[in-house]
């Protein structure tokens, strides 16, 4: 499994469509079911005020950067997410896998008729494909005990594999969490809008404005009543503040290429042995330089197989190559 990469403290999977497609597949294979978070810039806002929220993405089996600023701040500091997997694509890549593999869907949430609209248009899409269920529930329903032991008891009946929850967020995620209890071998995907995409309902952005991250503006454009604060007064901000923090991180964490006392330079792929952010995700990895400061115990770990960089890091022996004598690693 590879290692999460830190946006603005929440982590995000490094993964591609087809890869998140694999690896919940694999998953149901091995009877072990999963919430995933399709995370974009409301997410991570809320992640920032809602500890509650954030202890539960934190804990999620899967998080994917469907908003394009988190792609975009991965890069800029230097850990670069492979590619924005959203929600709105899932819902076809893993229906297809589903259908080839036998695997049951339910549609959960959506505007009246998203649902019903959804299921006639993945069915006739990937024949084969088993959709075992729709509902959309009335506004509140989370707080009436009557319609949540309607979902969970059709939900258990269905027996579905995989779960489509169409509520935004963060209702969807924690629906997702509540129903893993009953159906505690499938998978939970929040998907926001998608079912109305799919059915039909709203048009989605044409696919150059999802390129380039403006997905965000047509939706803005189809409901500015709703949507004008969340994007323009919560939104931009919020983003522009999240890519000059990845740029700022760059700049502190890695900075230049390193220099050891003795003249060697480290290969910007080179890992550094020290604090805790390196010893616990293998940075090294990322492509990126890993001149990180030292404690005096660090270096006494390192031992005589480190060398100490003239920043006070300490780089292990087998790793510090001589520029221009080809040893440093690839």
């Amino acid at each position: 499994m590879s290692t999460r990469v830190d946006i603005a403290g929440v982590l995000i999977d490094p993964e591609t469509e087809r890869s998140t497609v694999e690896r919940v597949m694999r998953a149901l294979d091995e009877r072990r079911g999963g919430l995933m978070v399709t995370a974009n810039l409301d997410h991570l806002r809320r992640c920032r005020r809602d500890e509650t929220y954030r202890t539960l993405v934190a804990a999620s089996e899967l998080v994917v950067a469907d908003g394009m600023p988190l792609v975009w701040a991965s890069r800029v500091q230097g850990t670069p997410l492979p590619e924005r997997v959203t929600g709105s694509n899932l819902i076809w890549s893993l229906c297809q896998a589903c259908a080839g593999r036998g695997r049951s869907v339910y549609l959960l949430g959506g505007d009246p008729g998203a649902a019903e609209g959804a299921k006639a248009v993945l069915e006739r899409t990937y024949p084969g494909l088993r959709v075992v269920g729709t509902h959309a529930p009335a506004r509140g329903f989370e707080k009436d005990p009557a319609q949540m032991a309607r979902i969970e008891s059709a939900l258990r009946a269905s027996g579905a594999d995989l779960v489509f929850i169409a509520l935004g967020s963060p209702k969807q995620e924690f629906l997702g969490q509540r129903l893993r209890e009953v159906l505690p071998h499938a998978w939970f995907v929040g998907c926001g809008i998608t079912l109305g995409f799919v059915a039909g309902q709203v048009k989605r952005a044409p696919t150059g404005l999802q390129r380039v991250g403006l997905e965000w503006m047509h939706r803005l454009v189809q409901e500015p009543g709703r949507l004008a604060r969340r994007y323009l007064v919560d939104g931009v901000p919020f983003g522009l503040a999240l890519l000059a923090g990845a740029a700022w991180r760059r700049l502190a964490e890695y900075g230049p290429t390193p220099v050891a006392a003795d003249g060697t330079r480290v290969h910007r792929r080179d890992r550094v042995l020290g604090s805790e952010r390196a010893g616990s995700a293998d940075r090294g990895d990322w492509g990126v330089a890993e001149a990180l400061p030292v404690s005096q115990s660090d270096a006494r770990h390192a031992g005589d197989s480190g060398k100490r960089l003239a920043s006070g890091a300490v780089v292990s022996e087998s790793w510090v190559g001589s520029v221009g004598a080809g040893s440093a690693r690839p």
